[in-house]
């Protein structure tokens, strides 16, 4: 299972931080941003926060991210027609 967010996250060493309290929060997942090019990869310039496993709890993620200071959502799918 994989879930994808939007945030703010801007730099890598904003991202270090929270992913070392992701990564202990959910030892079995594998969670990465992706901070490359974030005016082309998602609007409003934000960041993408993947997190692959077995149960994702994303009210959780959300909780941990915001906590730090950041904005996080649950990057919605859409049809482009």
């Amino acid at each position: 299972m994989v879930e994808v967010f939007s945030t703010n996250v801007q730099t890598k060493m904003q991202a270090e931080g929270i992913l070392k309290v992701l990564e202990s929060s959910f030892p079995e997942s594998k969670i990465n941003f992706d901070l490359d090019d974030l005016e082309s990869t998602s609007p409003c310039c934000h960041s993408i926060l993947r997190v692959e496993g077995a149960a994702i709890y994303s009210e959780i993620v959300i909780s941990i991210v915001n906590k730090a200071g950041y904005m996080c959502d649950i990057l919605e799918d859409k049809i482009c027609k």
